[in-house]
């Protein structure tokens, strides 16, 4: 029951960085944002795992800690959004990025030996249909065939990235703190994100109050809560079991633009969104779950 309800909060959660960006970008810098967003973020986590009392690791697991968020946090969300920024329509961007669970899967069988039943890989293949039924119209709208090549390049690059981060929290990282971890990595990825910005040059900041409003849910709910739910599925569920829930996130993140500004949506896309939650329920009803890890 504790998994289901953090397997929907995660959801729940996740959707609304679509939301977020697509309320924050127009008033500052992407890059400008990340980096303020994660460094806020590393500093209040560091300071609920020093109240816990939790240890910062060292040596090479600090350095796992540090590249798995430089992955997960800085270059997934950077590129991602440098690639929207430039021209890369959302609905695409959402696209590749449901290949991440199909990429986890199938690096998880074939180089850490993890099991994924004949079930699990139709349930895979059914949710990805889904949300393809679900960005269609987006896709359409936005004129795919314009898209200059970088930023579907630098699309698949994040997507690519996010699968690697996901995947480096197995092991001996499971064996810290939740708090200390979620520093750590959002530490990695803010240095990432500072590098983009400097490289950028750009400083546009308006003061918005959505702006704020947009980092303050940033920082407390998508990376303190959001990031935080994901590092603890990983390692209770199993990076493959819980990069299929990545796959509900488009069909609602569709029905919260519907919501919130009025997007059309279509029969088709609700259709998508029940292929979505079928396959992803199936991907996830196995008798066993996949292997995770002990801690070292």
């Amino acid at each position: 029951m504790v998994g289901f309800a953090a397997s929907l909060l995660f959801v729940l959660i996740w959707s609304t960085g679509f939301i977020v960006a697509r309320g924050t970008v127009p008033h500052g810098a992407p890059e400008l944002i990340l980096s303020v967003r994660m460094t806020l973020t590393a500093l209040l986590l560091g300071f609920v795992a020093w109240r816990a009392g939790q240890k910062l690791p060292r040596g090479k697991r600090l350095m796992l800690h540090l590249a798995a968020g430089a992955m997960l946090h800085g270059v997934y969300l950077t590129v991602s959004w440098w690639a929207v920024y430039r021209g890369m329509p959302a609905g695409i961007m959402s696209l590749l990025g449901a290949l991440q669970p199909l990429m986890v899967a199938v690096a998880g069988a074939f180089l850490l030996g993890d099991r994924l039943l004949a079930r699990g890989w139709a349930g895979l293949a059914i949710a990805i249909a889904g949300v393809v039924c679900v960005l269609l119209p987006a896709i359409e709208r936005s004129g795919a065939g314009a898209v200059p090549l970088l930023p579907v390049v630098a699309g698949l690059l994040s997507v690519v990235a996010m699968a690697a981060g996901t995947l480096v929290q197995r092991g001996s990282l499971s064996g810290d703190g939740i708090w200390i971890s979620g520093a750590v990595q959002n530490a990695g990825g803010a240095f990432v994100a500072i590098t983009a910005a400097l490289i950028a040059g750009e400083t546009r900041w308006d003061g918005a109050p959505i702006l704020w409003l947009g980092l303050a849910w940033s920082v407390l709910g998508l990376s303190a809560g959001g990031l935080s739910l994901l590092v603890w599925l990983v390692r209770t569920q199993g990076p493959t079991r819980m990069s299929m829930l990545l796959l509900l996130v488009p069909p609602l993140a569709a029905v919260e633009a519907w919501l919130l500004f009025g997007e059309k949506l279509v029969p088709i896309q609700l259709a998508g969104f029940a292929l979505a939650l079928g396959g992803v329920l199936l991907g996830r009803s196995q008798g066993k779950r996949e292997t995770v890890n002990e801690p070292a």
